[in-house]
């Protein structure tokens, strides 16, 4: 199995057909999300993320993901205007997704067997980092902060190689 993405193929959240080998050279945080979880307000600091690094090589990709509590029960067009809406995202995302279970995306089967511990998605907005090559680097529990300091120091590490 390869140890990066760049050869995954995924859906914008407009249905388009992306190649994730389009992203080389920038640092990716890869995130499942949901408008409906405890962890909704995440958004805040992923789109801060966003904000503060993009110019620097920094790109957020935002999966939504049905599969934990049935958390992200709208469509895609539902789901931009919540983000957009209640949080100003202006990050990238993406068509729903399987984080988990016999229909898991290739992405996350790619994410979840990179780095420890190589186990399912837990629950939503957990957090993988991808170097410029795209390789998985770090992964964050759910309950980790976007903003928190252990993952700005991993991203800043990453964008200045």
């Amino acid at each position: 199995m390869s140890s990066t993405i760049s050869d995954i193929a995924v859906k914008t959240i407009n249905g388009e057909d992306k190649q994730l080998n389009e992203y080389t050279g920038k640092v990716l945080l890869i995130v499942n999300v949901a408008s409906y979880c405890g962890y909704t307000s995440q958004y805040h600091g992923l789109e801060k993320l966003n904000q503060e690094y993009r110019q620097a090589g920094l790109r957020i990709l935002g999966f939504p993901c049905n599969d934990f509590g049935a958390q992200e029960p709208g469509n895609n067009q539902e789901i931009v205007k919540f983000c957009t809406s209640n949080y100003g995202v202006t990050f990238e995302l993406f068509d729903k997704v399987h984080a988990k279970g016999s229909q898991l995306h290739p992405l996350y089967a790619r994410l979840t067997n990179a780095v420890e511990p190589t186990e399912p998605v837990a629950w939503n907005f957990e957090k993988f980092l991808v170097n410029k090559q795209g390789e998985v680097v770090a992964r964050f529990k759910s309950s980790v902060q976007p903003y928190s300091p252990e993952v700005i120091a991993i991203i800043e590490q990453e964008l200045a190689k």
